[in-house]
This record gives C-alpha cells, structure tokens and sequence, in this order.
C-alpha cells in the first residue's frame, strides 16, 4: 500500500469518500506503522480490536452510501487523559494502571465514534500532564522525529499526541492543555495544535489537572484538519469559514514573550510578519502590562495549576504512591502545598480582572500573534540528568503558552520555519475567550502564508 502517513484528513477523508480507499486497510496499516515504529514510546496502549471493528462498520457503511461525514474511516489517537471503555485511564503514570476498566467513552470519545473515526489506542504524556517538556520515566520519552543526530524532547505534556502525528502514524490524536500542552508539542514537532477556549467541549471522562484551566483540541497536520475535528468534538456542524487576511489586525506583545528568546525562533516569526503585511494584514505592537502581572501573580501567591494539582493529588502524595511517580512531578507538585487559600483566592480574583483588562486593549476581531516557545526543542539527554535544568527549561518552555490559559484565550500554533538545528518553531496565534470561530477563521486563512517560508 502506497504511504498514508503524511496524508492529512482532508486527503485521507477523499480517499475513503470516493472509494479508493478502504477504511479497514487503512486502519490495518495504521496498526502496522505503530506496531513497526522503531520508537515505541510512542503510545501506551494500542486497540487493535476496537480499531478493526469500527473500520468494519465504517466500510459498511461507505459501502452502502450512508457515510457519517467527511471523518467517517479516519483514524484517532487519544492522549492517556481520555477514558476508552473497557481500559484504565492511566494518565502516564504507573500508580493508576490497577485501576477498574471505565465503562464508558469519555463524551468527546463517543463524540468522533459518532462522527466514525476510528480510535487506534492511547499516547504517552507527561505524569498526570503536569511538565511541558513530555519526559514520562515509566513508558519512556517519545522521541522528537524532527531532531536528526540528537534526541531533543518531544514537548508536553501531550507528547505522544504531537510525535505519533509529527511521525506518520495517526493524522490526528486530541491533546488537552493546561499551560500549554497542545501548542507546545505542535511547535516543536512542527505541525498544527488548536487549543479551544475551556468549556468549548465536554470534560467529561477527562483526567484532570487544574480545573480551572483545562482545555481539549486537536493535534494535526492542518488547520482545516482541526476545523473539521472541532465540528465532531461539538456534535454540530462547523460555523468557520475561511477568514480575509485584508485589514486583519494583528497585535504583537512587546514584553515578556521574546525575554530570551533564540535567534531563529525571532527571525522565523518576524519573516512571517512579514509575509503576513504583504497580503493585508496589519501589524501593531504594544506591550501588555497584564502579562508582567501574571507572573508577579504566580511569584507572590504561588501558579494556579500547582494549587489545583496539589489539590487533585494530595493523598498520592503524601501515600506511598509518591515513591512510584515522576520524581520531577512529586516535587512541583508538593509546591502546591505551600499555597494558601487566601492565596487561592487572591489569584483567582487577580485573574478575572486581567482577564478584563486585556479584553478592553484588544479589539475583538484582532489577533494576538507570537512564539508559541521562545526557542527550538532542546536535547533530552541533559534535561534528564540534571533536575535544576529540567526546572528552569520547563518554566521557561511553558512561558509564552500559559499566558493564554491564564486569560482563557483560544490558540492555534502553525509551523513556520525552522530555527537552531533546523528544527520547528511555531506561531501562535490567539484570540479572546470564546472568539474560536473567528481564530479558526483566521487561520485557515493564513496558514498557507505562514508556511510558505
């Protein structure tokens, strides 16, 4: 069979629509690529079962003309946050994988099982989703495909998500982002990660981490590959529409997100300013005092995933489960401990008044654009042998992508160019709470000039 693995949906889904295609090959070749994959750190666990018997009902049903849609047959992966009836949602952590078997999709799950994708099995992740770097000591570091001579990390906490799709195994696998967690291994693996506004999809069946900035979206080749997921994640029908780069107003921030930051990550995004003035597209800069604010915020009262971590696991960490975990995960997360609830509240009220400062500075069709990282996917290696590095790497890797949390805004990292040692480095652009529409709008627009360099 010819190579499937860097068709994205959109051609894949053509393929099976008219019939040259067969969704059980499909599924049969998918299986095979991850089961020969000479990285198998990749997925936790594969459904080969479940796999092949919707591939069968979806050739059933694309044979008698009663396909469910343009992602009837196309394969799916799921971060190991996803409940999957019939398995333990382990999270990337051994101390869950005892636990009972779910006995029902999470909603999002049954949601593209309706839409008839076909769910190929769970990928590996950051412990419990707490680390942007995507290092997992139990089922091993999946491997960045873009780095040639040196292993660099994958990006987290959805790391298998980013490399299974950045390696040709799967067109898509659905991450979910706290600080981060989506854009940062679609920047670094140099492919397509959209982050929802939180609440745009059900969390329910979804593991956790801090409740309060949760969020689900799609890993994938392009953005009309997202567009088409968000649609089926939402049971509806897709209201985006390719946007109009004439006029779009882009805001770039001038302080925090570029303190720091390599020389080709800054070169890449300023190249692609400019190609972005050149079609239409209006540029200003302003600093966002907020930003500055957020981390002041973090420094004097302690991040607000910490304390909602803490909160989650206090009893894994003060059992004897603590001894089976991610020793970088125990720690930060013990920092929670030390967050009071004044302090809790301190920050979640700070939150919602710069969350309406910088909804009145930027106008609501605007586009708020900069590095999804200030810099390339480092070498595993190091990170791994040194804590302190790890620590000052990960903070530093989650930066620019926990502001958008933090305010709860949409984001879409598109690749757009390469840095040091010719790796991916991603654009980020966001938008406004609940502004998805239009930031997919935008999107779809500007992805073919932001990839042209």
């Amino acid at each position: 069979m010819q190579d499937l693995g860097e068709r994205s949906i959109a051609q894949l889904s053509v393929l099976l629509q008219s019939g040259a295609l067969d969704p059980r090959a499909l599924a049969e070749w998918t299986l095979g690529r991850i089961r020969d994959h000479a990285d198998q750190a990749i997925f936790t666990i594969v459904t080969p079962e479940r796999a092949m018997r919707e591939a069968e009902a979806s050739y059933m049903r694309l044979w008698s003309g009663r396909s469910l849609g343009l992602l009837d047959g196309i394969p799916v992966a799921w971060k190991d946050l996803f409940a999957i009836k019939g398995l333990p949602t382990t999270a990337g952590s051994i101390v869950l994988k005892d636990d009972p078997a779910v006995t029902e999709d999470a909603a999002v799950v049954a949601a593209l099982d309706k839409a008839g994708m076909v769910s190929v099995g769970r990928v590996n992740m950051s412990e419990f989703a707490f680390s942007g770097l995507g290092l997992n000591p139990h089922y091993g570091t999946p491997r960045n495909p873009r780095a040639e001579g040196v292993e660099r990390v994958p990006g987290g906490s959805s790391s298998g998500s980013g490399v299974a799709v950045a390696a040709g195994l799967v067109p898509v696998s659905i991450g979910t982002d706290t600080g981060g967690s989506i854009r940062i291994p679609a920047a670094l693996n140099g492919i397509v990660g959209y982050k929802a506004t939180r609440g745009r999809y059900s969390m329910h069946g979804v593991f956790p981490l801090a409740k309060s900035l949760d969020s689900l979206g799609p890993l994938c080749r392009t953005v009309q590959d997202a567009v088409w997921v968000d649609a089926a994640m939402r049971g509806s029908a897709s209201e985006v529409r390719r946007g109009s780069l004439e006029g779009l107003s882009i805001v770039v921030p001038t302080n925090v997100v570029f303190d720091g930051a390599e020389d080709g990550v800054v070169a890449a995004f300023e190249d692609v300013l400019s190609r972005l003035e050149r079609v239409g597209a209006r540029v200003r800069r302003q600093a966002f005092p907020a930003f500055t604010r957020i981390f002041e915020i973090m420094a004097a009262h302690g991040p607000l995933v910490t304390a909602e971590a803490f909160a989650l696991h206090r009893s894994r960490l003060e059992g004897s489960h603590a001894a089976s975990m991610d020793r970088r995960v125990v720690t930060r997360a013990r920092l929670g401990e030390k967050i009071a609830l004044s302090d809790y509240i301190a920050i979640l009220d700070a939150r919602d008044r710069l969350i309406a400062e910088v909804s009145a500075s930027v106008g609501p069709s605007e586009i708020i654009a900069y590095p999804t990282v200030a810099h390339v996917a480092p070498p595993t290696a190091p990170l791994e042998a040194d804590d302190a590095l790890f620590v000052e790497t990960n903070a530093r890797t989650l930066r620019n992508t926990l502001i958008g949390n933090f305010l709860d805004w949409c984001g879409v990292s598109l690749p757009c160019g390469t840095g040091e040692a010719g790796m991916p480095v991603g654009l980020l652009l966001s938008a406004l709470p609940h502004h998805d529409t239009h930031l997919l709008s935008v999107a779809l627009a500007a992805e073919e000039v932001v990839r042209a360099g």
